[in-house]
């Protein structure tokens, strides 16, 4: 049966003592898409295996799209690529944008990945022996195995992709990390589910914003990356769990 489902891998902020960073896997038809990339991945997907009831190995999962280079969110991938490269002689299927594919290398993975000992000389690696890369636009359908994907910019520290993904006549939207951005919700609003992020500062969205939306947006609504400080039984708005499997 083809149905369309979203798992929580993760749930907390950068700080967070109690969860795993926000992150998600999205699943149709067999084919599974990392949506971010958290530390420790394997570990998480592990973790999360026994609460989502179903395995989760890293080798069922060749596609990761990276939507911001703000370390919560990607300092995984190097440990991933690593693993792919050695343990399973692949590459990873990254999809990012052109923003965030024209810093993941200079700026965050180039250090630890470029220059490796084979055992009797150091070699030289680039960027294409890691990663099998897809650029993502802006604000056009393009997709990525059986989802049908369209990003549009968020308000945040540094580029940033909120997404509709639509496979099997449904729609999912995620807003990623942003400042509160009713245009944005309003571009989410198509959604059967909206996973929405809710924290602390100006470049992200207080839980009080979120509650002047209309109701039947917040009914199909679903809060990620919140504060330790926030308690997700008092919401008013559901909040996920590490280990939740929903159907759009």
């Amino acid at each position: 049966m083809r149905r369309f489902e979203v798992i929580a891998l993760g749930v907390g902020d950068t700080f967070s003592e109690l969860h795993c960073t926000a992150a998600l896997l999205l699943e149709y038809d067999g084919f599974r898409l990392a949506v971010d990339c958290p530390d420790r991945y394997r570990g998480v997907l592990k973790n999360i295996a026994g609460r989502a009831a179903r395995a989760l190995p890293l080798e069922t999962i060749h596609d990761v799209f990276i939507t911001h280079v703000h370390g919560d969110h990607m300092n995984g991938l190097e440990g991933v690529a690593f693993y792919k490269r050695f343990a399973e002689n692949k590459r990873v299927r990254l999809h990012a944008t052109p923003d965030v594919r024209g810093v993941i290398w200079e700026q965050r993975l180039r250090a630890p990945m470029e220059t490796l000992w084979d055992g009797s000389q150091h070699r030289t690696l680039e960027f294409g022996d890691y990663f099998d890369f897809t650029p993502s636009p802006w604000d056009e359908a393009f997709e990525i195995g059986p989802f049908q994907i369209t990003l549009r910019r968020t308000k945040h520290h540094v580029p940033t992709a909120a997404m509709l993904v639509r496979a099997g006549g449904r729609t999912f939207g995620y807003s990623s990390d942003t400042a509160f951005d009713p245009e944005l919700i309003r571009f989410l609003s198509s959604a059967d589910v909206i996973v929405h992020e809710t924290n602390l500062g100006p470049a992200h969205t207080a839980y009080s914003d979120l509650l002047t939306m209309p109701l039947e947006i917040r009914e199909r609504m679903r809060l990620i990356h919140f504060p330790d400080s926030f308690d997700p039984v008092k919401s008013e708005i559901p909040c996920l769990a590490e280990g939740d499997v929903f159907a759009v």
